[in-house]
């Protein structure tokens, strides 16, 4: 009688330990300035987190010829492992599994083989961070994978989504400013268009316009070879997204979909 008791008690003090429970914010690991956030959300201040991550990773370039490093990975390095596992922490919300994730370690703080960082691409992660710290708040769909943003933003244009700061461009018609980000398909994913959208569950990657050169658009991508790269991407005379020819818009572009960030000024 008294055990049955007993076990009756703690059974309601467990039950009660975890109704009271309070759940985690999702903007809980943010820092106050960015959380707030204490400036405006701005193209400026994106560009320049995001171009600010690329020099930290030595400024390399897509185009130019890339070292032998063997295992040597620069998300494994030290003090890059670790940015890495900031990019997870300040992107994607708080108490998701990846939130603890680093360039190299798993959730339980385990070293994972290099053969398998797939499992860990953190691409999503930093287009996340950057709108996270750049002051984008609750307006963002912060994700670990780019579709959810990505189909989030063609769902604005339908008007089945509102509130969020993303809204889907075709990129043969709407040229991307900087600031903005383009996509495309990976995988089995890697013929999608933006007819296809929103498309669910699907491989992407997604970068973040910088700057108009005279090579093309400079984007900003986290990911990229195993470090924040930036690459050029081909425009035409409006802007818009090209070929290789970087006259028009073809079946050799990869981008399907511009997303157009509103920014508050």
């Amino acid at each position: 009688m008294f055990r049955r008791a007993g076990i009756l008690l703690t059974l309601c003090a467990v039950l009660s330990a975890c109704a009271g429970k309070t759940p985690i914010a999702p903007d809980a690991h943010v820092p106050d300035f960015a959380k707030r956030p204490f400036e405006p959300f701005s193209r400026a201040d994106a560009i320049a987190i995001a171009e600010r991550e690329w020099r930290l990773f030595g400024q390399p370039v897509d185009e130019a010829p890339l070292p032998e490093r063997g295992e040597d990975k620069p998300e494994r390095l030290p003090g890059l492992w670790q940015r890495v596992g900031e990019y997870w922490w300040l992107g994607v919300n708080a108490g998701s599994p990846e939130s603890s994730w680093t360039g190299k370690h798993d959730a339980n703080g385990f070293v994972f083989p290099p053969l398998r960082d797939g499992d860990f691409a953190w691409s999503a992660a930093f287009v996340s961070y950057v709108m996270r710290i750049a002051g984008a708040g609750p307006r963002f769909p912060y994700s670990a994978s780019h579709h959810v943003y990505i189909d989030i933003a063609a769902r604005m244009v339908g008007g089945l989504n509102a509130g969020w700061v993303v809204r889907a461009g075709d990129p043969s018609e709407v040229p991307p400013q900087p600031g903005d980000l383009i996509c495309a398909g990976r995988g089995k994913a890697r013929d999608l268009r933006f007819s296809d959208l929103p498309a669910g569950r699907y491989t992407a990657h997604c970068d973040i316009v910088v700057e108009d050169t005279p090579l093309g658009w400079a984007v900003i991508g986290g990911n990229v070879d195993d470090q924040v790269t930036m690459k050029h991407v081909p425009h035409d005379s409006a802007g818009r997204i090209a070929g290789p020819d970087g006259t028009s818009y073809d079946s050799r572009t990869p981008w399907m979909v511009v997303i157009e960030v509103s920014y508050d000024r």
